[in-house]
């Protein structure tokens, strides 16, 4: 649970708060002697054991604490679900990302989460087309709340980061293009005093601003200094391209250049009062892949910094595969509005639990993947009487074939692998 004004400097913390208590007490029902995970507002979390539950005071006995890494992206995103037919909420011809073409489909909001510690799902709202937000009859047959107006996926996302911002500790907002693109979400997000790192279109008109600045000391238009970041792109000299390393991949490092500018954009057909890092990122494969994003970061942050926070992007994907993959967030066949509501939250939650579970195992178990420990979550539900310590030695010498070829790996690059490489695989081979 979230206590904002909580710190772990002591062994027993003491929560006062008679929300939380009712929450733990009344609706979980939880006891003395359980245990519970607190985060603050700060980035840390602590996991104890209920010693004191009564309803005016909670105490817990702190057994553990970890610490959020500093750079911890808050990521936002658009989903579309494929659906056949009419009947059910939100379903309407509209862009559908994962065919990639326009089809039938729901689309969703989706607000994720990126730390050191893990990434997941952690709110969601369903977008309703303009013709079904004024179609009263399909309104009542699909039970949707008279309150619900029509919003833009923009709004939604808004809608999602004002309520749970305070809540998650976070240095970065990102997203796609979608949320990229529009001038006057990024000045909101300006106004929310939040750093972002926006995807944006290859084609959107930018002006660098000593251009601008010369346009008007000899007074020509400023609209002259406006050219499309694939322009600017191609502009760019060799030697300014930096390269970045960005994550281990399963076939080496991840590697990518990039490159930046200072620039100003169109806001309501005026040029905008803010500046903007571009940055421009560019794959090392034979056919290139050029990504462009836009960000309100001060002259202090670094390109490799910027890079790093806009790869994040990769781990919320990585988390709608999971939740498709393992928990079935696209397979339902509900029509109502709170059917898809409540299926999207049990969803979540088993997003949840299986992040849990991996930290859990990847204690005694380093390297476990999430697929390992649904996996193993899914042969004790099939067969409860198997033998855990058969699983556990199934599971351990999966690892150690795959750290000795990850070792492998980088000695075909004859340098040695990271430490953390190392010591995965020597804890591994006990």
């Amino acid at each position: 649970f979230y206590c904002p004004d909580t710190h772990f400097s002591s062994p027993v913390i003491d929560i006062l708060d008679k929300d939380e208590i009712h929450h733990i007490r009344d609706v979980l029902r939880l006891k003395e002697g359980d245990l519970v995970t607190v985060f603050n507002q700060v980035g840390e979390e602590a996991t104890g054991k209920i010693r004191e539950c009564s309803p005016r005071r909670l105490s817990v006995e702190i057994q553990k604490v970890s610490k959020v890494e500093k750079q911890t992206p808050e990521i936002v995103l658009a989903c579309a679900i494929p659906k056949k037919g009419k009947a059910s909420v939100g379903v309407a011809r509209q862009w559908c990302g994962r065919l990639g073409k326009v089809d039938n489909c729901q689309v969703g909001a989706f607000l994720g989460y990126v730390s050191g510690l893990g990434h997941t799902l952690v709110d969601e709202r369903l977008y309703l087309p303009n013709d079904w937000a004024k179609d009263k009859t399909r309104r009542e047959m699909c039970h949707v709340p008279k309150e619900v107006k029509f919003k833009t996926s923009h709004e939604l996302g808004l809608e999602m980061l004002e309520k749970r911002r305070g809540q998650l500790p976070h240095g970065w907002v990102t997203g796609d293009d979608e949320f990229g693109q529009p001038a006057w979400f990024r000045a909101k997000l300006r106004e929310m005093h939040e750093r972002y790192v926006l995807e944006a279109p290859s084609n959107i008109a930018v002006g660098d601003v000593n251009d601008l600045r010369q346009a008007v000391e000899e007074g020509r238009p400023w609209k002259q200094c406006f050219i499309s970041a694939t322009r600017w792109k191609d502009s760019v000299a060799k030697r300014d391209w930096v390269r970045v390393s960005v994550r281990d991949g399963t076939k080496g490092p991840l590697v990518v250049w990039a490159a930046r500018v200072r620039v100003r954009t169109k806001l309501n057909r005026r040029l905008s009062e803010a500046e903007e890092w571009l940055l421009v990122t560019r794959t090392e494969s034979k056919v290139p892949e050029y990504r462009y994003y836009f960000s309100d970061a001060g002259l202090d942050v670094s390109i490799e910094e910027l890079v790093h926070v806009a790869n994040a992007r990769f781990w919320t994907e990585d988390c709608f595969e999971r939740a498709k993959g393992r928990v079935g967030i696209d397979h339902y066949e509900t029509r109502s509005w709170s059917g898809w509501h409540h299926h999207m939250t049990l969803s979540l939650l088993a997003l949840w639990f299986l992040v849990r579970e991996q930290r859990r195992l990847s204690d005694s178990t380093p390297a476990i993947t999430v697929q390992q420990s649904a996996e193993a979550i899914g042969e004790l539900l099939h067969n409860p009487v198997v033998d855990t310590r058969e699983l556990a030695l199934k599971i351990t010498e999966r690892l150690r074939r795959t750290e000795r070829a990850r070792i492998d790996h980088w000695r075909r690059f004859r340098r040695p692998p990271p430490r953390w490489a190392r010591a995965r695989s020597s804890h591994v081979r006990q």
